[in-house]
């Protein structure tokens, strides 16, 4: 099975880019964020006729996430447990929640579709909620895994963190000044790993980046951030056989600007009908 993850920056404007990728690449499923529309504007017909069934959770023109699969989507869910919400101006509980998370299972595979929290800057209350919603995430996650032992998770998504320097190639993020690359978010990004959640697409693809800002020539350059990743559970790592950051994606007529990640299963019982290459 063949699962991947993109940040495509308004699904409306580039339906036609994703689905010839999804095609040409024969991907099973696909994790979306920043779709930025409600599931009844999502372009569902483009994707049906290239055999994918689509879920989406968007409610404005802002943020929200979907998937689209080929292979049947059930359980989902439209936010994890604990997920905080946030309101400009507001502060406590009860905020309303964003369109940030969508949760499916396929063939046996939990998988959510993430879109983390921007930050905006270190002294923003955006700030806070990003923190605290990754604190939110990873207790939510390890829960739900003691709860379901044995059954692969994965957390895909934009994530809105630069976890390593060498991960933050864009000169405009400054240490000490500008989110992404903060000493605390790197933090919350790494205590995945002490619930057992860790990158599983870094140790087969340990270079590249995944988005370049659109100003500035920053892809020319080649001054990126590597900020969009699949985190998984050792039962879903033991899974993965391959992995690759699409790179080429960020070229052409109108491109988002993050690229896919995409990582290949080995699933028990599976037929790969790919055709082989010799």
């Amino acid at each position: 099975m063949r699962v991947a993850t993109w940040n495509v920056n308004s699904i409306r404007t580039r339906y036609g880019r994703v689905v010839d990728w999804l095609v040409r690449e024969d991907v099973d499923v696909l994790g979306m964020q920043e779709i930025k529309c409600k599931p009844e504007q999502f372009p569902v017909e483009a994707f049906e006729e290239a055999g994918y069934e689509v879920v989406a959770h968007g409610l404005n023109q802002w943020n929200g996430v979907a998937f689209a699969s080929r292979l049947p989507l059930t359980d989902v869910e439209t936010s994890f447990a604990g997920q905080p919400g946030f309101l400009k101006g507001q502060e406590g509980p009860d905020l309303p929640l964003e369109a940030r998370a969508l949760g499916v299972t396929v063939e046996g595979v939990r998988l959510w579709s993430l879109y983390v929290p921007n930050g905006r800057s270190l002294d923003d209350p955006h700030y806070v909620y990003k923190l605290d919603w990754l604190a939110k995430l990873r207790e939510a996650s390890a829960d739900w895994m003691a709860k379901h032992p044995g059954v692969p998770l994965a957390l895909m998504g934009d994530w809105n963190v630069a976890p390593f320097d060498e991960d933050a190639g864009d000169p405009a993020l400054v240490p000490g000044v500008s989110t992404h690359i903060s000493p605390a978010e790197r933090e919350a990004f790494f205590a995945f790993e002490s619930a057992g959640i860790s990158d599983v697409v870094r140790p087969l693809v340990p270079e590249g980046y995944t988005y370049w800002d659109y100003k500035r020539l920053k892809f020319p350059r080649n001054e990126g951030l590597r900020i969009d990743f699949i985190l998984g559970s050792s039962d879903f790592a033991d899974l993965v056989t391959d992995a690759s950051i699409h790179r080429n994606e960020r070229k052409g007529d109108a491109p988002s600007d993050h690229v896919p990640v995409v990582v290949d299963l080995e699933l028990e019982g599976e037929d790969d009908d790919r055709p082989m290459i010799f």
